[in-house]
């Protein structure tokens, strides 16, 4: 489970240094693909891409079943507010056998399909890199796509700069970028235990239920599917709106229609990449951690 670091107060000068080292880094590349799911990195790179290079940095969006409808309306919507060149590009990891069978190195398959996209986009138009929006919390988790980003030379120009989540949030309030407080996302297929095999159907219904949830108010949430069992995930800071009897009577009427027998609410509430805590145990059992 991804753990950010404690920064403290954030040193306006010290960011505005890091900034524009990421717009050096940038500016070096020349012209550039950008990973853009939309989420609070990914937008604030491709916002730092159109900045420096202009019309020589492409966002570009993977048309994928595990990326919420809504995360990409707000994808699309933020590109045409900052003027950034936008595309969609269509990936196929549900084709592959690997991908649907989920087991822990599902998110190297992910990537490595949108990358191997990217690739060929690159060399159509004569592009020399790929960036993607890795920040430097993400190096602890247990993440196989970053395994993928570095097989395909994709840069990381966050990390690069030294860029924490904080530090990317603050810079993008400062920017005036409405992403800055922008809820954590992963995929909706990152909702599925491993071992389960992940089908459109099934991503389907955490979308759904998330967007229901979302209906309600709740902003940081995740839906986890198991089989009949449906676990909700509530941010600690909104835990007490969900913890009454109303609260209970609508979770159960958004998913018992969804097809799940047994709607539940986790007490831990929301923590990113809990999915990753058996892999974790695993590790430390195995001595790796």
């Amino acid at each position: 489970m991804a753990t950010l670091v404690q920064l403290g107060p954030l040193d306006t000068s010290v960011l505005r240094a890091k900034e524009q080292r990421l717009f050096d880094l940038l500016r070096d590349m020349e012209r550039v693909i950008v990973a853009y799911s939309g989420g609070t990195d990914s937008a604030y790179l491709a916002w730092a891409a159109q900045r420096v290079l202009g019309d020589n940095a492409v966002a570009v969006t993977a048309d994928s079943a595990s990326i919420p409808a809504s995360h990409k309306r707000d994808a699309e919507q933020f590109a045409s507010d900052f003027a950034i060149r936008h595309e969609y590009i269509e990936t196929f990891e549900f084709e592959n056998p690997n991908y649907v069978k989920n087991d822990k190195n599902r998110c190297f398959h992910c990537k490595d399909e949108l990358f191997t996209r990217l690739d060929q986009l690159c060399i159509e138009r004569g592009i020399d890199s790929v960036v993607y929006g890795v920040n430097m919390d993400d190096l602890g988790d247990w993440r196989p796509g970053q395994g993928a980003a570095k097989a395909h030379s994709v840069k990381a120009p966050l990390v690069d700069a030294g860029l924490h989540k904080a530090e990317i949030r603050e810079l993008s309030r400062l920017a005036g970028l409405p992403t800055w407080d922008r809820p954590a996302a992963a995929c909706l297929s990152s909702r599925i235990p491993y071992g389960t095999e992940v089908t459109k159907d099934r991503i389907k219904v955490v979308e759904d239920g998330e967007e229901a949830i979302k209906a309600l108010g709740f902003r940081q949430f995740r839906v986890r599917y198991h089989g009949d069992l449906v676990r909700i995930e509530i941010a600690a800071e909104e835990m007490a709106a969900a913890l009454n009897a109303q609260a209970a009577a609508r979770f159960v009427a958004i998913f018992k229609p969804l097809g799940f027998h047994y709607v539940t609410l986790d007490l831990q509430g929301y923590r990113q990449g809990s999915l990753n805590e058996a892999i974790a145990s695993e590790h430390q059992l195995q001595g790796h951690v």
